[in-house]
């Protein structure tokens, strides 16, 4: 039985055009480097060593703070290391820096620390995850007497891996990865949530935070009906924060409301990621990589379904549609209007929504030694 929720979000996949949103500022190829249209920027379709991918980023802060890659390649510095797929989510808060320079560095480290082990794991991932945030802390001490206000900023980090037949999800915050398997039985693609996530509205997040922070009654504080470490900030993992890393940062010049009394020995918040490690089998149709944003207006089935039921092209600008429609809907307000609501305002509505789509082919997976061409692509348009 098809559900009403279902056919809404399904039915606008068989119209030829996403309303003509973007098709004014790119062919169906698109550019190599992605697309910008207004509040948008989109690279429709392209290739990556495994499969198919599309990307698409919208706008809702006055500076975007939703940073993402995707690198297809050598995923080591040595040219006859393992070949496969990054994908890159970094949902940045108090600020874009840290989201930048994650963008910059993150996949450096990666490909650096393969090629020491000369082989992908889960330690390479967390070993990166470390060494990027080390990097950043260091950035800040640098520039903390000319711009302390860079201690307060600080990044999600939503990490993605193909490499060898394997697939590694590795996360430090509140994105999340969703795959779409096809179950045999039903011919469904059925919802399979990957990503373990760090934010303390969840009962474990809190239980965690108090093991670790025995002898602080307020590391986890209920303020005005959400639950926030410190009273502050809601995840309790990230790259950057330096205030809630290094008590160095917690006093002035840093502007009070990311300032709390007291002082502390060991950070508050953690840089390493939850890291789950799978090997990939023909049933694995896709994988859906989105900050947040996306996930408070959809859930991980209906993103699922509207990317099962749809070509390949554009399909992650039709997932952030169907979030956009939501959050219109949630305001009693048509779409149409709240396209016409510009940047910074719009945050009122909706939360910068960064998503990327990867179609698995089960072929191309089994091929380890496929040499495909590099592609190195990042949202929001910083370049091919």
């Amino acid at each position: 039985m098809v559900t009403s929720t279902w056919k809404r979000y399904v039915y606008p996949c068989w119209k030829p055009t996403l309303d003509n949103e973007g098709e004014n500022s790119s062919s169906r190829g698109g550019d190599p480097g992605g697309s910008v249209d207004g509040l948008w920027w989109y690279k429709d379709l392209g290739h990556h060593v495994n499969g198919e991918f599309s990307m698409a980023v919208i706008q809702a802060n006055n500076i975007l703070e939703d940073q993402s890659q995707l690198e297809s390649g050598s995923m080591s510095l040595i040219e006859a290391g393992p070949q496969g797929t990054f994908v890159g989510i970094y949902d940045g808060h108090a600020g874009a820096e840290a989201a930048r320079f994650i963008n910059d560095r993150l996949f450096e480290n990666v490909k650096k620390f393969t090629s020491e082990d000369q082989v992908m794991s889960a330690d390479v991932i967390r070993k990166a995850y470390l060494a990027t945030e080390e990097e950043f802390l260091s950035l800040v001490r640098k520039q903390w007497q000319t711009r302390p206000q860079i201690a307060s900023v600080g990044s999600c980090c939503l990490v993605g891996i193909i490499c060898s037949g394997m697939l590694y999800i590795a996360n430090a915050g509140d994105s999340r990865a969703v795959l779409g398997k096809r179950e045999r039985a039903l011919k469904d693609v059925k919802a399979v949530q990957l990503s373990s996530e760090h934010n303390a509205s969840l009962v474990s997040v809190r239980e965690e935070l108090r093991s670790l922070h025995p002898d602080d009654p307020n590391v986890v504080v209920l303020k005005h009906k959400v639950w926030r470490v410190k009273g502050i900030i809601q995840v309790s993992r990230s790259i950057g924060d330096a205030y809630l890393k290094r008590a160095e940062f917690n006093r002035e010049p840093l502007l009070p409301k990311f300032r709390f009394p007291g002082t502390f020995q060991k950070p508050i918040l953690l840089a390493e990621p939850s890291i789950f490690v799978q090997k990939l089998l023909p049933e694995d149709q896709f994988l859906i990589f989105a900050s947040d944003g996306l996930w408070e207006h959809l859930s991980n089935q209906e993103a699922v379904d509207i990317v099962s039921s749809c070509e390949h092209h554009g399909i992650a600008r039709k997932l952030i549609k169907a979030a956009l429609q939501e959050a219109a809907k949630k305001r009693e307000m048509r779409y149409a209007d709240l396209k016409r609501i510009d940047r910074g305002v719009r945050r009122h509505f909706h939360d910068d929504i960064t998503v990327i789509v990867l179609f698995l082919d089960s072929h191309l997976i089994s091929r380890s030694s496929f040499r495909a061409p590099v592609v190195s692509i990042k949202g929001g348009g910083g370049g091919p």
